[in-house]
């Protein structure tokens, strides 16, 4: 493997708001510098990045990660960053990372929100920002107004006048093809023009002279080696068997060797003698690192300032499950093996908070986003746990309680105006801006309470029959708000244990929606569908068709027409939960249910709480 000095290495993160495009362009960009050889997979694949399951499953990037290509001499690190802003810790422990980014933004939708997280992040560490406006191919794309609004957004967010000169490329990232000029895009045939400026345009990694150091911005493992700390080198250089300290959040020095040194080629990860300033590295031989924490010469063991992370502001409380199916379907079931799990999640998820009250584990994230897919990772792992409604975050500020509050900005078709207005204003939302886009759709901004926006995605989407985009992002701490009443109807409780059969379901669909089918395990408590009206009701879901020696053809016609159940994701099973309820999360389901199981025990909780 060559190596690189400073002046030959750029280290880019590709920034950009979900969907945007920006793991497309990331694809080709690998493959058109021949990091992969012909023969290889990789050259077939796309969302190569997206390594994880759920990744490609939302067509989302979650984890932060990073690859390197070969151009013309120079070593290119590209680092892959999250898009949505419930991932921030991801965001800015990898942009430590970069000297330069690459912005990419949709010719149809321009700057979104999520644009704005990323880029404000980038200019505040100084990086060189170079522009893609994507997807210029589409039908609706609107290019001069999406260069209007990004210049906007640059005026907003720059923190000195030279961060104005930026250059702008446009991109078909399907075709893997850009040029610096729009009209010349069609004649393009490659991103050689967008690497060719990130050689020229980006500035090499700051060489300083001295004794190594490094900040700890990732973390991965293996079972031969354990952790492995991922990071810039700062200052210095290394080499294989050199002596460090690992220098943690309490400035304790923990003296280690470097066992394994290695850089990135493409995806693969290849073992090196030495690493220069400048580069990202691979190191194993320090069992306690964490991400934050310093690795330097043991000559001179300087401590860099630690990431530093925006607060989270949504928490949510999970146990052991304690249903009357417990235990049935899970591989982890006990609250030890669960805590275990939490524990070794904070080593990697650094925007994650942990807190243990009584029998009860709280995590808090940056969103639910955040936190479901905390939930759906554990559940693919075996665990089997419980969890309660989320919950915002509040703190006291001059005595006041001040509670998280986000803008959501909402693109709709005209049609469903009023469905936007009704919504919004139902969930106590101050519009901050309200203007058409041109094209028969509209875009709102409204400014809400945190936990007036819980289940907002699922409603609005039903409401819109699915078109509306909705995109949320934190706002400020303001004074706390009146709780909302509650925004959904009641449930239909199954009031017997036993299995769902055709003639209870055909009663429970003439209250309400069901979410479970004939033959489904039930308990006493369990959530068996929605009611019509704003109560609760129970239902024996379990009931058969009493023989009788009549023909009653009518019924049995009736009884053969079931309405399909409505079977819900993760995400809105959290959002349907209310505080009475919890929801059980097995490999195999997801069970919604009360916290008191039996009536008698819902009646004499409701009396202690009235």
């Amino acid at each position: 493997m060559d190596k690189f000095t400073s002046d030959k290495i750029r280290n880019v993160a590709v920034i950009a708001h979900v969907d945007h495009g920006k793991t497309t362009l990331v694809d080709f960009m690998l493959k058109q510098s021949h990091t992969f050889r012909e023969n290889e997979a990789e050259m077939l694949q796309t969302t190569i990045l997206d390594s994880n399951p759920l990744e490609r499953e939302r067509g989302i990037t979650i984890l932060a990660k990073n690859t390197a290509i070969y151009y013309k001499g120079y070593k290119i690190n590209i680092i892959d960053t999250p898009g949505h802003a419930d991932f921030s810790g991801e965001v800015e422990r990898t942009l430590n990372m970069a000297d330069g980014a690459l912005l990419i933004i949709d010719a149809q939708e321009g700057p979104m929100p999520q644009t704005k997280f990323v880029l404000k992040k980038a200019l505040d560490l100084g990086l060189k920002i170079i522009v893609v406006i994507n997807k210029v191919d589409k039908k609706l794309a609107d290019i001069p107004k999406t260069i209007g609004k990004t210049h906007d957004l640059f005026l907003e967010l720059v923190t000195d006048s030279e961060q104005l000169d930026f250059p702008t490329f446009y991109a078909i990232g399907r075709e893997g093809k850009a040029s610096e000029k729009i009209d010349n895009i069609s004649f393009s045939t490659n991103l050689e023009p967008i690497m060719d400026k990130i050689i020229n345009f980006v500035p090499p990694p700051k060489k300083e002279d001295g004794t190594f150091q490094m900040l700890v911005s990732s973390l991965d493992y293996d079972t031969h080696k354990g952790k492995h700390a991922i990071g810039k080198i700062k200052r210095g250089n290394l080499k294989k068997g050199d002596s460090l300290v690992d220098i943690n959040v309490n400035g304790d020095n923990i003296a280690g060797k470097v066992e394994s040194l290695r850089l990135s080629h493409g995806l693969k990860k290849v073992e090196v003698d030495e690493a220069f300033c400048g580069d990202i590295v691979d190191i194993a031989g320090f069992p306690k690192v964490a991400i934050g924490d310093t690795l330097a010469d043991s000559s001179k063991p300087d401590a860099l300032d630690r990431i530093i992370l925006e607060e989270p502001t949504i928490k949510i409380a999970i146990s052991a499950n304690s249903s009357p199916f417990a235990g049935r379907e899970g591989k982890f079931t006990n609250a030890r093996q669960i805590e275990e799990r939490l524990l070794k999640e904070l080593e990697t998820n650094i925007s994650l908070r942990y807190e243990k009250i009584g029998d009860k584990m709280v995590v808090s994230g940056r969103g639910e986003l955040h936190l479901s897919i905390l939930i759906e990772t554990l559940r693919r792992e075996g665990y089997e746990f419980q969890i309660e409604k989320p919950q915002v975050i509040t703190k006291s500020q001059d005595g006041v309680i001040m509670e998280p509050v986000e803008t959501a900005m909402i693109d709709v078709s005209d049609e469903f105006l009023g469905v936007i207005t009704s919504e919004m204003g139902r969930r106590k939302g101050e519009m901050m801006d309200m203007h058409s886009e041109g094209n028969g759709t509209t875009r709102f901004v409204y400014k809400v309470p945190s936990k007036n926006l819980f289940g907002i995605r699922n409603d609005l989407l039903t409401k819109t029959k699915g078109t509306a985009i909705i995109n949320v992002e934190f706002f400020d701490y303001e004074p706390l708000t009146p709780a909302l009443p509650k925004l959904r109807n009641g449930v239909l409780i199954a009031s017997e244990s036993g299995v769902s059969l055709k003639y209870g379901l055909n009663n429970a669909q003439g209250r309400g929606i069901t979410f479970i089918e004939p033959g489904t395990p039930v308990y006493e408590g369990m959530i068996i569908g929605e009611n019509s009206k704003q109560d609760d009701i129970e239902i024996n879901v379990t009931k058969e068709k009493k023989q009788t020696n009549m023909r009653a053809s009518t019924a049995d016609v009736h009884l053969g027409s079931l309405t399909p159940p409505t079977i819900m994701s993760l995400e809105e099973c959290i959002d349907f939960l209310e505080e009475d309820e919890l929801l059980e999360v097995t490999p195999q389901n997801l069970r919604l249910r009360k916290k008191y199981l039996t009536r008698l025990e819902r009646v004499r909780q409701q009396r202690e709480t009235n």
